[in-house]
């Protein structure tokens, strides 16, 4: 007997929580993994933030809230997108989810036909396409190469685009590729959408706080406000506050696809839960200096690993414009052999071979749709990237030649 359902036949698990789980595994057996796969900060949560959750409960905020979320969260959503991104929002324009992932699988859940696509530019986060062909969608992924800069180009979105064309997902700065869109870039694929008023926009502005070189960062729903009654502004508080672990994601929109995500959410997990709700509320209200000394670490970091990269023969890597992850080049790898004798034929194999030798682990580029490359996550300390870097190093100067 089966206990899978068909759908799941064209679903793949979490590539980057897979890496992670490898790597415990290997720990369990007494190996010392650098773990790069998972893409959390290694801070604490802002102090008040978690004393915020503590007085919640402690006042017997535990019941059931609304499904969309309390009213002071939304409110405070709304005065976050005002204050930081100019958009104007009511708080019934507002939506509270377990983080910015769900979401996204609410917004697909409530819209998605069998047989609507998605276009989902490349290299995309690892859950979007699974997302999509599990609510029963067919993404569409056009390559968008490093010479590009990792960015969509009004010409590549207008080939991409059928009459069967439902959502086009943006995320900015990306992950992977930490790409950044300027506000020209950004209004220059509105004026293409323009003309296809069947397509929805999921702009996923999760890093949006973790950009490098004096960059500053425009929301798509600030760049392109004439498509606003077709735009879902998507955010959460896990990145810029440390809180992955609180699973706090929340969304601007117009109000007939709220409703329909909200109707999935009631019938799903009810709500937030409420002390979680709290934290995120004083997250955004409470003392913002922690964003600032975040953002000033990841820079450092990222120019670190920028740094080594540079004096590993066979790699590349571009300055990542934001969020903490570093895409990494390794074309330069591909064909060459193990001290085992194995043949490197793809990014999936050098990510293998840097998890069993080099004791590094890392997603191949192939679980973001574009190859060959490998992704670490700089979200950790200058001591362990230092040592990761030396660990690739010596891995890679152990490769045979082609």
């Amino acid at each position: 007997m089966s206990y899978v359902a068909d759908r799941l036949a064209v679903v793949k698990p979490s590539a980057s929580m897979a890496v992670s789980m490898a790597a415990k595994a290997l720990r369990a057996q007494g190996v010392d993994v650098i773990d790069l796969g998972l893409g959390e900060p290694d801070f604490p949560t802002p102090a008040h933030v978690v004393e915020a959750a503590f007085k919640a409960a402690a006042a017997g905020e535990t019941l059931y809230t609304a499904s969309a979320g309390t009213l002071a969260l939304r409110a405070a959503v709304a005065a976050k997108f005002k204050r930081e991104n100019g958009l104007d929002y009511t708080a019934d324009e507002i939506v509270v989810a377990n983080g910015a992932k769900q979401i996204i699988f609410n917004a697909l859940m409530a819209t998605l036909n069998a047989g609507d696509e998605a276009i989902l530019p490349t290299p995309y986060f690892v859950s979007y396409p699974e997302m999509v062909k599990l609510l029963g969608g067919t993404p569409v992924m056009p390559a968008c190469p490093a010479e590009n800069g990792f960015r969509l180009t009004p010409d590549v979105l207008e080939a991409a685009i059928t009459p069967r064309t439902k959502w086009l997902f943006l995320n900015m700065p990306g992950n992977p590729s930490g790409a950044v869109y300027t506000l020209a870039e950004l209004q220059a694929l509105g004026a293409v959408l323009a003309k296809h008023p069947q397509v929805l926009i999921l702009s996923d502005e999760i890093y949006e706080h973790i950009l490098f070189d004096g960059r500053q960062f425009v929301s798509f729903g600030q760049a392109c406000p004439e498509l606003r009654d077709r735009s879902l502004i998507v955010n959460g508080v896990a990145k810029a506050y440390a809180m992955t672990g609180w699973r706090v994601g929340y969304a601007a929109g117009p109000a007939p696809l709220l409703k329909a995500m909200n109707t999935v959410q009631s019938q799903s997990v009810t709500s937030v839960a409420a002390p979680m709700q709290a934290a995120a509320l004083a997250a955004l209200t409470g003392p913002q200096d922690c964003i600032a000394q975040f953002r000033t670490a990841f820079a450092r970091r990222r120019d670190l690993v920028v740094a080594g990269v540079a004096t590993i023969p066979g790699l590349s890597l571009a300055p990542p414009e934001g969020a903490f992850y570093a895409y990494i080049g390794c074309a330069g790898l591909i064909g060459k052999r193990t001290p085992k004798g194995e043949v490197l034929t793809d990014d999936t194999a050098v990510t293998q071979y840097l998890l069993t030798e080099g004791r590094i682990a890392a997603v191949p580029g192939a679980a973001y749709g574009l190859s060959p490359f490998f992704r670490i996550s700089t979200a950790t300390s200058d001591t362990v990237l230092t040592e990761a870097i030396a660990r690739i190093k010596a891995a890679v100067a152990a490769l045979e030649a082609k």
